[in-house]
């Protein structure tokens, strides 16, 4: 038996999408534990490119099964267009594609609510995609969620919705001036959708303990990464779950004691989405050669990513908090051809010069990023087939994360196709 858990060590978008595509040919089970459609892993085939929101990204390999784990909210719209595009890439999901009976589900007033929300603030917008992920959770620690074994029975959904929407359409209509929302038309679409959804929604807990006693290779991807931990990232700035490994235990119901790997994804330099502290934004033609390069722009809304260096200050205390003990490095080739490439190892915190990653957003946002200067290199690593075949400036980079971190790069990925990635 083996259960990895692939945890994104910075602010989301590392690649994870890819490296879980990749581990999943070696998983019997591939399982997403927490987010929802806000969050888009991208994964290419030859010349084909693919975005998944909720179903794993191991869906593409036959021999594994895909489980949407109970800590995902799950948009039954999204959700649904999502397994018609793959049905029609001629993937059969039958008997292969898991929904928690106990996952929380996004209605539209969920998503009318984050977007009447983010408006109201202003200027200190959160910078969400919209998508009701937030309110989704506020209405499951609330108690006041709808869960998707709730979706079976008609009866129960209608009476859910039409008791919610007595206290939304009061604060639609006397705090943010908006129209109504009518709950047999928001029941009607939810339905509509159910249709479809229904065969794969199970007790996805006791197949997962099932799996385990029966030795089974386990694989827990998340969304976003773990600097957008609702507990331990750059709050308020943050998603409204546990991206964390923590948070791939209470999203499964896998528990703590059955993980063995964890296993860290992060870029070769840093990218956000959205607002909230970045110490290593570059805000000039090295942070838009890095943008253009890499082509960071977000696979769900679009939205051009902040880009800088690589921060090890942030990333050393990600590898605390989630007990990562192997590491990807990610877009390796972007920083081909750059005469040097810079790394912060420190923090400058007023007179304070430190490594520990402040937990006090005022800190974070004066923190001025202290930089060891590395040579770069001039020959694309797109080319190189395995370690040895880096240029030496390159390796010179890894071994100097390897030491800083004290944990190992097991995998390199020098571009998006699967051929483009190096085992080590």
């Amino acid at each position: 038996m083996s259960v990895r858990i692939v945890i994104g060590a910075q602010w989301g978008d590392e690649g994870k999408g890819k490296i879980v595509d990749l581990l999943s040919k070696d998983a019997d089970y591939v399982i997403r534990y927490q987010g929802g459609a806000n969050a888009g892993h991208t994964l290419k085939f030859d010349e084909t490119s693919v975005v998944l929101h909720l179903v794993p990204s191991g869906i593409f390999h036959n021999n594994s099964k895909c489980v949407i784990g109970n800590g995902v909210v799950i948009d039954p719209t999204a959700l649904v267009d999502e397994i018609e595009s793959i049905e029609a890439m001629g993937v059969n999901l039958e008997e292969r594609l898991f929904i928690s009976e106990t996952a929380h589900v996004i209605l539209p007033y969920h998503k009318v609510l984050d977007q009447v929300k983010e408006k109201r603030r202003g200027k200190d917008a959160i910078g969400t995609t919209g998508r009701g992920i937030g309110p989704a959770y506020v209405s499951k620690v609330s108690r006041t969620g709808i869960r998707m074994i709730d979706l079976l029975d008609e009866e129960t959904l209608r009476y859910k919705v039409e008791s919610n929407l007595e206290d939304i359409n009061a604060s639609m209509k006397y705090i943010y001036q908006e129209e109504p929302l009518d709950a047999d038309q928001i029941t009607n679409e939810i339905l509509e959708a159910v249709q479809t959804i229904a065969p794969y929604i199970t007790n996805t807990s006791a197949l997962l303990h099932e799996a385990i006693d029966s030795n089974k290779t386990l694989l827990l991807e998340g969304a976003q990464g773990s600097m957008l931990d609702i507990d331990h990232g750059t709050y308020p700035y943050v998603t409204s779950s546990s991206p964390t490994a923590g948070g791939a235990c209470s999203g499964s119901g896998i528990p703590p004691t059955a993980v063995d790997h964890v296993m860290g994804i992060t870029k070769a330099y840093c990218t956000r989405v959205g607002n909230g502290p970045f110490p290593t934004e570059l805000d000039n033609n090295e942070g838009n050669n890095l943008r253009k390069k890499g082509s960071e722009f977000g696979a769900t809304t679009g939205r051009p990513r902040r880009c800088g260096w690589i921060d090890l200050v942030a990333l050393k205390y990600a590898i605390r908090i989630n007990g990562i003990n192997e590491l990807t490095v990610t877009k390796m080739d972007v920083l081909d051809g750059f005469d040097e490439v810079k790394v912060c190892t420190d923090y400058q915190i007023g007179d304070e010069k430190t490594r520990i990653y402040p937990l006090d957003l005022s800190k974070v946002e004066k923190a001025e990023p202290v930089y060891k200067t590395l040579k770069g290199w001039a020959t694309s690593t797109r080319e190189c087939g395995n370690f040895e075949e880096l240029p030496e400036n390159a390796t010179e980079y890894l071994n100097f994360l390897e030491d800083y971190l004290g944990v190992k790069v097991k995998i390199l990925s020098t571009g998006p196709k699967r051929s483009e990635t190096i085992m080590i």
